[in-house]
């Protein structure tokens, strides 16, 4: 099949209800990228039938293989089937909108009442819930990922070790665990020419002076090496914006990934609320394109001869390693933010609470993240 001509489905959609589709699942999706992908599966596939399976199969194999947010990807390529550039970008811009906005009015609504001891309750039952859910993830992606392969997981675990004692992210070591997979699982020694797809961008000295710049050149760089899960770029943030740029503080950071967390769409929208806390709207806006604009080039320029790329055994061993990488410093990033987010009784109990509910029951993330932050706006209440 040509995926350069639009695909035959058993019933096309007008693009217009096709755009609608992926506009209501952006503001009331939940759940994270499989559950996202999942979701475009079930309705595109076999309920609407919109999509053929084998479409939207190579789309999740696209999506799993190059940088970037599975489920936005997924969604992009899919608009890409569908109708070429336009139901790509048409897609893409559907898909994100709603969580973007959501996220500049809690962004708007935390910048103005940042002070009141009300929020900041809020957010202190919220922080050790998501520590929970962030490892849950971690262990669940650790399963599908790193399975019993030896390497892999040697790779994972020197990353985690590395990114819990230095608490940022170290770029080489991705690197290298993607070379590491590479050589050990096909003796090569020599880097495929397909693996410099991405070409480097020529950006002046005294254009990454200007802060807005750096915002957006410090987030495309991180979405280079999201992998799969949105929480891939959990370390990467901390690193940068944390440790490196010091635009964010711990407790900060900790209410951005919560964000993204009670809000729907990609799990990576958590970036528009770090860019708006930096600098306002403009931050905003160039944080989530230095993110999602990589993606949408991807889906552009790999669409037609991706397959081939694929099914490359040194592709696959180096993007196994650089994904075992990522799963290793999600790892390391629990016991960082950990540090920061229980520390005292209440918030253990609400991190064993969480954690011992996401493990018995399949009650929705979202939902979690909002009762934690009521029970921690009653222990504000009661201890005052």
């Amino acid at each position: 099949m040509n995926v350069d001509a639009q695909s035959k489905s058993n019933e096309p959609a007008p693009l217009w209800s096709f755009v609608a589709y992926f506009l209501r699942l952006g503001t009331f999706g939940f759940g994270g990228p499989i559950a996202l992908a999942s979701r475009m599966e079930t309705d595109l596939v076999h309920e609407k039938k919109w999509i053929e399976q084998g479409d939207y199969l190579q789309g999740l194999a696209l999506a799993q293989l190059a940088p970037g947010p599975l489920a936005a990807q997924l969604a992009m390529y899919l608009g890409y089937v569908r109708a070429g550039v336009m139901g790509a970008s048409l897609v893409g811009i559907a898909f994100v909108l709603p969580s973007f906005l959501m996220v500049l009015a809690v962004s708007a609504l935390y910048v103005r009442y940042d002070g009141l001891p009300q929020l900041q309750a809020v957010f202190y039952g919220i922080g050790a819930a998501v520590v929970a859910i962030i490892l849950r993830s971690v262990i669940k992606l650790g399963r599908s990922t790193l399975k019993r392969d030896k390497v892999l997981w040697t790779i994972a675990t020197v990353l985690a070790v590395s990114t819990a004692i230095t608490g940022r992210e170290i770029f080489w070591l991705f690197l290298l665990g993607g070379l590491c997979s590479l050589v050990v699982k096909t003796g090569v020694s020599k880097i495929p020419a397909t693996l410099c797809l991405i070409p480097a961008v020529p950006i002046s000295v005294q254009w990454l002076q200007e802060t807005r710049f750096q915002v957006f050149w410090f987030f495309l760089k991180s979405s280079l090496f999201v992998f799969g899960s949105g929480l891939a770029i959990v370390p990467f943030l901390h690193g940068g914006v944390v440790e490196t740029h010091h635009w964010l503080n711990e407790r900060q950071f900790l209410d951005a990934i919560a964000v993204a967390m009670i809000t729907p769409g990609p799990v990576v929208i958590t970036v528009a609320f770090i860019g708006y806390l930096v600098d306002g709207l403009p931050g905003a806006v160039l944080a989530a394109a230095g993110v999602f604009v990589p993606v949408y080039v991807v889906v552009l320029t790999s669409a037609s001869f991706y397959r081939r790329i694929s099914k490359n055994i040194a592709i696959q061993a180096f993007v196994k390693g650089v994904t075992a990488a990522a799963t290793g410093a999600i790892a390391g990033s629990v016991f960082v933010i950990a540090r920061h987010s229980i520390y005292d009784v209440q918030t253990v109990v609400i991190f064993g609470l969480t954690a011992i509910v996401l493990w018995r029951w399949k009650i929705p993330e979202p939902i979690l993240v909002a009762t934690s932050g009521v029970i921690g706006l009653i222990l504000f209440s009661v201890s005052r």
